[in-house]
C-alpha cells in the first residue's frame, strides 16, 4: 500500500470513528472524501465539511447518470438529470446554458437552502477514488473548484458530499453549512 493510499485510508478510518453519518457513505466515497481534505490540507486550506445534504444528491445524481444516462444526450454533459426521477430534468451543456438547473439541485431534493457546485469523472472500469482526484487535478476548472482558486478564490466551501455508482464519481461543494450535519 503507497504512503497517499494509507494516509487516505486512516483519513477514511478516522472519518468513520467520529461521524456517525459516516455509514451513509460507502468505502470509497469515504476516501475520496478524505482525499480531497487531505489534498487541501497539502495546499494549506480548511478541510470541507461532510455534508448529508450534499451526499445524497451526489448519490441520487451518480445513480441517475449510471442507470438513465442523461448526459449520453446529444450535447449533455455529466452535470445533466434525466426525465426518470424526483427532480427537473435538465441537459447540461457546454454553454453552461442551464447551470441554474444543476446548481438548484440540493434544495429542489433536500433541505440544504443553498447551491450546489459538482465535479464529475467517469470511467469505464470501477472508479478508485485517487483515480478521480488525479483527473480533477490535471483539469483546471475542477482543480480550482477543489482549492479554491480561480473563479472560487473569494468562495469558502461550508459543506461537501460524495457519490459513487457504475463508473460515476460526482462530488458536490456547497457554500453555506448544512443543517443536517450540524443536527447531528
Amino acid at each position: 500500500m503507497g504512503f497517499t493510499r494509507f494516509v487516505s485510508a486512516v483519513s477514511a478510518l478516522l472519518f468513520f470513528t467520529h461521524f456517525s453519518h459516516a455509514q451513509a457513505l460507502s468505502e470509497k466515497e469515504a476516501e475520496l472524501f478524505a482525499l480531497i481534505n487531505t489534498y487541501r490540507a497539502e495546499k494549506n486550506l480548511p478541510p470541507v465539511p461532510f455534508s448529508p445534504a450534499l451526499t445524497e444528491v451526489a448519490q441520487i445524481h451518480a445513480k441517475d447518470l449510471s442507470e438513465h444516462n442523461p448526459d449520453k444526450a446529444d450535447r449533455c454533459n455529466m452535470h445533466s438529470w434525466s426525465k426518470k426521477g424526483k427532480w427537473t430534468p435538465c441537459c447540461y451543456t457546454r454553454d453552461h446554458a442551464e447551470a441554474a438547473c444543476m446548481w438548484k439541485k440540493p434544495s429542489e431534493l433536500t433541505d440544504y437552502t443553498g447551491d450546489g457546485f459538482e465535479i464529475a469523472f467517469n470511467t469505464t472500469g470501477i472508479p478508485e477514488p485517487e483515480d478521480a482526484l488525479k483527473r480533477w487535478k490535471g483539469s483546471p476548472g475542477h482543480h480550482n473548484v477543489i482549492i479554491n482558486a480561480g473563479t472560487w478564490k473569494n468562495t469558502e466551501w461550508k459543506a461537501m458530499g460524495v457519490g459513487i455508482s457504475g463508473g460515476y464519481v460526482l462530488v458536490w461543494f456547497g457554500r453555506e453549512e448544512d443543517p443536517a450535519a450540524a443536527a447531528e
